[in-house]
């Protein structure tokens, strides 16, 4: 059984200080409440578990350790920085990729988001041995079958912010690793994002520190769940959001969690069951949506049709662009019509799955998914695909 007191206790011990960040312990009891509760592990799942938890703790508490010793790290700005998000499953990684292709932003790379210690800027030799640890890490890494048609990922491209979201257990998507309904729920309703972010927001300060800074573009699907929170840490930050077909982005999202989960579980999943998980994941995640849109930083948003991205990448990204405030240089378009015309459609292979098989019912998602849709325009999937074969 998984002991939260051990874990943190372990991570002490190995950096060397006490953690001193109020509330994250509490976030670690809950999750692993809910972990010895709901989500039956295999002995080799288990292991994994509690490996990643105190890594993710020993991330955070070597953070704080170099704050200790360097206290001018707290003062490195993050200015106007871009939260690339929506839905999970709606193209956010085609999305940040696209990002990746020009020079005046940073992004956080696969190796570091893992192993982001020490700063880059205050020992840049150590980069290449994490690089290739990482490289050698990847291969040993056990991933399911269909894994790279599902989601798209290169082992030294762009990462998401998962990792450092997961240093202080804010990460929604813990909840698609494994079943932990009532965490999920805890994190929406109770738990204090304003301290995750701000334990995200170190983290890039650590990575910048010493290093020239440039304006951070940080991908992740559940950032909708935090805009207020993003807006509290980072008051200049700009937000783009992409929409596409919540039924098609649901059962999307129901695949990869029963295979995200089939890693650890002690035995066969019951696919019905992640499909009512992943219905009320992604609906909670449309409301967190729909709430700030209409409130008053709702018009902050650049709102991205996932379908006219993917027909015209250049096009909607000049639109961005001038969304957010910059002009698009003519090399950093003809980079994003370049890695487009690499990148196929299904080039990496082909993602099928269908509402039925996680016991979803159409209509009744349709009906939860309704408002959303219509406030956005947002096309059902085969609408949205014939425009891409219009184009």
């Amino acid at each position: 059984m998984l002991e939260a007191d051990t874990i943190i206790a372990d991570a002490e011990a190995r950096v060397g200080m006490a953690d001193s960040d109020a509330g994250i312990g509490g976030n670690l009891q809950r999750l692993v409440f809910a972990l010895n509760r709901d989500f039956p592990m295999s002995e080799q799942g288990e292991a994994s578990v509690r490996d990643a938890l105190l890594r993710d703790t020993l991330n955070r508490l070597e953070a704080l350790k170099w704050l200790r010793d360097y206290p001018e790290i707290a003062e490195e700005p993050i200015a106007e920085p871009v939260f690339l998000m929506g839905l999970p499953r709606s193209g956010t990684t085609y999305f940040q990729y696209l990002f990746d292709r020009d020079p005046r932003f940073r992004l956080i790379r696969t190796w570091e988001s893992v192993m982001p210690s020490p700063p880059p800027g205050y020992d840049a030799k150590s980069v290449e041995k994490r690089r290739a640890l990482f490289s050698k890490m990847q291969k040993q890494r056990p991933h399911f079958e269909g894994f790279e048609a599902l989601h798209l990922y290169d082992e030294d491209g762009s990462d998401e912010c998962h990792a450092f979201m997961e240093q202080s257990f804010g990460a929604a998507g813990l909840h698609n690793l494994y079943r932990v309904p009532g965490y999920f729920d805890y994190l929406l309703d109770e738990a204090d994002l304003v301290e995750a972010y701000r334990i995200h927001k170190r983290q890039l300060q650590l990575l910048q520190w010493r290093s020239q800074p440039k304006p951070w573009a940080l991908k992740y699907p559940n950032h909708v769940a935090g805009l207020d929170a993003i807006l509290q840490v980072y008051p200049d930050a700009r937000m783009v959001m992409t929409h596409r077909d919540p039924v098609q982005t649901l059962a999307s999202i129901a695949k990869m969690t029963f295979n995200l989960r089939s890693m650890r579980a002690a035995g066969p999943l019951d696919k019905h069951e992640v499909g009512r998980d992943m219905l009320h994941f992604v609906g909670r995640h449309i409301d967190r949506i729909m709430a700030f849109d209409a409130g008053p930083d709702g018009g902050k948003v650049v709102h991205v049709d996932y379908y006219a991205l993917v027909a015209d990448p250049v096009g909607e990204m000049r639109a961005i662009h001038r969304g957010i405030g910059i002009d698009t240089p003519d090399a950093v378009a003809g980079a994003v019509a370049d890695w487009h015309a690499a990148n196929p459609k299904n080039a990496r292979g082909r993602n099928e799955y269908t509402l039925a098989e996680y016991g979803i019912d159409e209509d009744a998602a349709l009906a939860r998914f309704a408002p959303y849709m219509e406030r956005f325009a947002i096309p059902r999937e085969a609408d949205g695909l014939a425009r891409l074969g219009a184009a």
